[in-house]
C-alpha cells in the first residue's frame, strides 16, 4: 500500500457513510496519482474488547472484498487488532501503522473516528500527527438517511428485528450473507422442500422467521429466487439457529459449497405447528408469498 490514499476505519457493512469515506480517499488518490486503498481492523476492535459478545458482523471478509472491488478499491489491508495495537498511543499508531505499515500519503476518515489506547485520538490529533509525519488527513461529515445518521449499529438493529427494507436503505442494497452449506437432518427433502443449511458464525442473527431471498452459488453469476428460514425449527425439534434456504426450480448437491443469500423481505415470524402436514401446508404458502415478493424485486448485482 506504499504511497496510497487510504480510507481508514471499521467498514463493517460498507454503508453510505463508509462509502463516502472511500469516495473521499478515491478523490485524493486521483489527485495524487496513487492507488486507492482501504485499511481496516481484523478482528473488529469490538470483538477484541468483548470476546463473549453475540455475533454482530454485517458481512464476511469475502462479501466485503466483493463490495470493495465493485467500487474500485485497489488495495485492502487488514490491520491486526491485538493487545499491542490496543496499547498504542495515537502518536504510536500514526508512526507504526499509518506511516510504518501503510506509507500513506493521504488518510480519509469519518467525523467520529477515534483511535489509540482508550480512544485518545480523534480527527484533530490525526491531523496534527499527519502534519508532522508527512500525510494529509481528510474528514468526511456525517451521512444521514431520512434525517438520521447512517450507522452499522442502526443497520444491525434493523436486521435483528427483521426489517430488511430498512437495512437495505442503510446499506445501499440488500443485506447479503455467505456461508458454507452443511449436512443437516435432510428432513426438508422428505417434506418436498430440500434446504441448504448454514451457520452464520460471526454474522449478526436476523429475527427468527421466513424470508424472501435471492441466492447465488459461489463461483456462479446467476442469482436464483428462493425462500429461507432463520431460526430453531420448533416444529421438528429445537436446535441452534440455522439459516435454511430453499432455491426454487433448482436441484443439485450444495454440500460444502458457499452460498450467498440476499434478504429481500421478512414474510412472517417462525412458528410451531401441531403436525408436519400443517407445516408443509404453510411452507407452500410461504413459497408462493416469496415468489410474489421477488417478482417485484431485482436480483443483486454481485
Amino acid at each position: 500500500m506504499s504511497g496510497a490514499a487510504i480510507a481508514l476505519g471499521n467498514f463493517d457493512g460498507l454503508h453510505a457513510g463508509h462509502r463516502a469515506v472511500i469516495a473521499d480517499a478515491g478523490a485524493a488518490a486521483k489527485r495524487l496519482g496513487v492507488a486507492l486503498g482501504v485499511a481496516t481492523f481484523e478482528p473488529a476492535p469490538r470483538r477484541f474488547f468483548q470476546p463473549d459478545a453475540p455475533p454482530f458482523r454485517l458481512m464476511t471478509q469475502l462479501r466485503r472484498q466483493i463490495a470493495l472491488d465493485a467500487i474500485g478499491v485497489q488495495e485492502l489491508h487488514l490491520l491486526k487488532f491485538d493487545a499491542a495495537m490496543a496499547a498504542m498511543t495515537d502518536r504510536e499508531f500514526c508512526e507504526r501503522v499509518i506511516v510504518g505499515q501503510a506509507s500513506a500519503r493521504s488518510v480519509s476518515v469519518g467525523f467520529d473516528f477515534r483511535f489509540g489506547t482508550g480512544r485518545m485520538g480523534d480527527v484533530d490529533s490525526l491531523r496534527r500527527h499527519g502534519a508532522e509525519l508527512g500525510f494529509d488527513v481528510s474528514m468526511v461529515a456525517e451521512v444521514q438517511e431520512g434525517g438520521a445518521k447512517v450507522s452499522s449499529s442502526g443497520i444491525r438493529l434493523a436486521i435483528e428485528r427483521g426489517d430488511m427494507a430498512e437495512a437495505a436503505r442503510g446499506l445501499g442494497g440488500y443485506w447479503i450473507t455467505d456461508a458454507v452449506v452443511e449436512h443437516g437432518e435432510k428432513r426438508g427433502r422428505t417434506l418436498g422442500f430440500p434446504t441448504a443449511n448454514m451457520s452464520l458464525g460471526e454474522i449478526v442473527h436476523p429475527a427468527h422467521g421466513i424470508y424472501a431471498v435471492w441466492a447465488r452459488i459461489d463461483g456462479e453469476v446467476t442469482w436464483r429466487s428462493g425462500v429461507a428460514n432463520f431460526g430453531r425449527t420448533p416444529t421438528t425439534g429445537m436446535r441452534d439457529p440455522l439459516l435454511e434456504v430453499v432455491i426454487f426450480d433448482w436441484s443439485g448437491d450444495l454440500y460444502g459449497k458457499r452460498l450467498h443469500t440476499a434478504f429481500v423481505s421478512k414474510l412472517r415470524a417462525e412458528e410451531r405447528y401441531d403436525s408436519l402436514d400443517a407445516l408443509v401446508k404453510q411452507m407452500h404458502v410461504d413459497a408462493a408469498d416469496a415468489k410474489l415478493v421477488l417478482a417485484g424485486s431485482v436480483s443483486p448485482a454481485g
